[in-house]
């Protein structure tokens, strides 16, 4: 795999790419994509380091892995790319965002406009093989994206995290709470989010409330 990432995330994450686990993780990638159909396209797996550099982060939206049917990942979380029809989880995103800020649903599910004022779309699984969901979720990506969440962690504070759903919310442990804010959450999909918990839980407001009132430019949801 030719890692194509951005060069403050280069920095940030230099140790974790001479590890071991990277290099077996590579290869099987390469394996992966070389044998089957396998998303998002090798020149997105890393989109969401690219389109938002370390300095820049202001929110975190995590995800767990890219969506599997053609056409639709290019390696944003929740993100699909223009033109294609919303998946359910993504339609209540989008809901919650109107009844919350009163914004209108916007035509196009691709998600480059948050990522480019500073919203970290990281899915722990940066790749997926065709129609099988979580089929590369223990080659060893979530070390490289928790290595990730702990820089962020360490070296970074006023972010907002937000934690959707259990696997989601189980990677708070490694967030200061009293240095940032985390806004936890069931997650989007119509399963849990009928349930409750989901709707009606203003995170997108309280997250700009939070960032002006630490004096950084606000979330254009």
């Amino acid at each position: 795999m030719d890692v194509k990432i951005e060069e403050s995330w280069k920095e940030q994450l230099r140790e974790e790419f001479e590890k071991p686990y990277f290099s077996l993780l590579s290869q099987t990638v390469r394996e992966e994509y070389s044998h089957y159909p396998c998303y998002p396209p090798g020149r997105f797996v890393f989109n969401a380091f690219n389109l938002c550099p370390f300095h820049r982060v202001k929110v975190v939206i995590i995800g767990q892995d890219p969506y599997h049917e053609p056409g639709q990942a290019h390696g944003l979380s929740f993100s699909v790319n223009d033109g294609v029809a919303f998946p359910p989880s993504l339609q209540n995103i989008f809901k919650e965002i109107h009844d919350d800020l009163g914004t209108d649903i916007p035509m196009s599910g691709n998600l480059t406009r948050w990522a480019e004022q500073g919203v970290l779309l990281l899915n722990a699984t940066l790749t997926v093989r065709a129609h099988q969901a979580n089929s590369h979720s223990r080659i060893g990506w979530q070390e490289f994206t928790d290595a990730a969440i702990r820089a962020l962690a360490a070296r970074r504070e006023h972010l907002v995290y937000m934690l959707w759903g259990g696997y989601a919310r189980g990677k708070s442990y490694m967030i200061d709470k009293t240095k940032n804010l985390v806004l936890e959450s069931v997650h989007p999909s119509p399963l849990s989010a009928n349930r409750g918990g989901w709707f009606g839980q203003h995170q997108f407001s309280r997250c700009n409330d939070y960032l002006k009132a630490n004096n950084i430019e606000p979330i254009q949801w």
